[in-house]
């Protein structure tokens, strides 16, 4: 039985600020969002990648759907949602049951709707308006046997959180829910990756009591000028 597709008590509950966000165990019907929220959070979508942003999206989807269905004990996929208000927002309408709206002011909205009929017309009743506004992934790693930590290890990846919701404790919230689960897989230490030159995550890693392990370098970082990944590590 794959965790990530059923609900969880231990990962929905509300944020202790009364936010009103919660986090639950990534369902597969969140796919597209969670490909949108991805996409939107690591790729611009601006000047020349624009055209191959519907290219990297669907990667993403596709890459996230195999670890969905992986069935691997030790993963999870967390999300952070809220019922989203009504406002105006653009709409794509993805089946005639799902609409995904993308709104800056309120993150990513799915409406589920169902049919109904009312004055001999068939039409629509919204009996879901939530936003997902937050994501992180965890699994086991495995790193040669020379190398520090030698074992198997929790590493969390793929942390988002939508543009208009950061500073809000949203990536705080997920980091939390994850270091728990890691406790319960029998863990005392989780470690992560973040780029040097990402200084609002390093920042957000630290406040949260990660410290530098080693700087991963490679020749593309020196020669491309590409920046270098920090490996980071917190005692749980």
């Amino acid at each position: 039985m794959n965790p990530s597709f059923f609900p969880s008590t231990s990962h929905h509950q509300t944020t202790p600020d009364s936010s009103g966000f919660s986090v639950r165990v990534a369902a597969s019907q969140d796919l597209a969002l969670l490909a949108d929220l991805l996409a939107l959070s690591f790729h611009s979508g601006e000047g020349f990648v624009d055209w191959l942003y519907p290219v990297l999206r669907l990667g993403i989807y596709e890459d996230l759907k195999n670890r969905l269905r992986s069935g691997s004990e030790h993963y999870i996929c967390l999300v952070v949602e809220m019922r989203c208000l009504v406002s105006p927002t653009t709409a794509f309408i993805l089946s005639p049951s799902t609409t995904l709206r993308i709104n800056s002011a309120e993150g990513i909205r799915i409406n589920a709707v169902e049919p109904s009929m009312e004055d001999g017309t068939h039409k629509y009743r919204s009996n879901r308006d939530e936003c997902l506004v937050g994501t992180v992934e965890m699994a086991l790693r495995s790193r040669l046997p020379w190398e520090i930590p030698s074992l198997d290890y929790p590493y969390l990846s793929n942390l988002a959180v939508h543009p208009e919701y950061r500073r809000l404790g949203v990536a705080q919230e997920l980091l939390s829910n994850c270091e728990k689960t890691a406790r319960e897989w029998g863990f005392d230490e989780i470690y992560l990756h973040v780029l040097e030159n990402n200084h609002a995550a390093r920042q957000l890693y630290y406040q949260a009591g990660y410290r530098l392990e080693q700087v991963d370098g490679h020749w593309s970082n020196w020669l491309l000028g590409q920046p270098r990944r920090m490996f980071l590590r917190k005692q749980l």
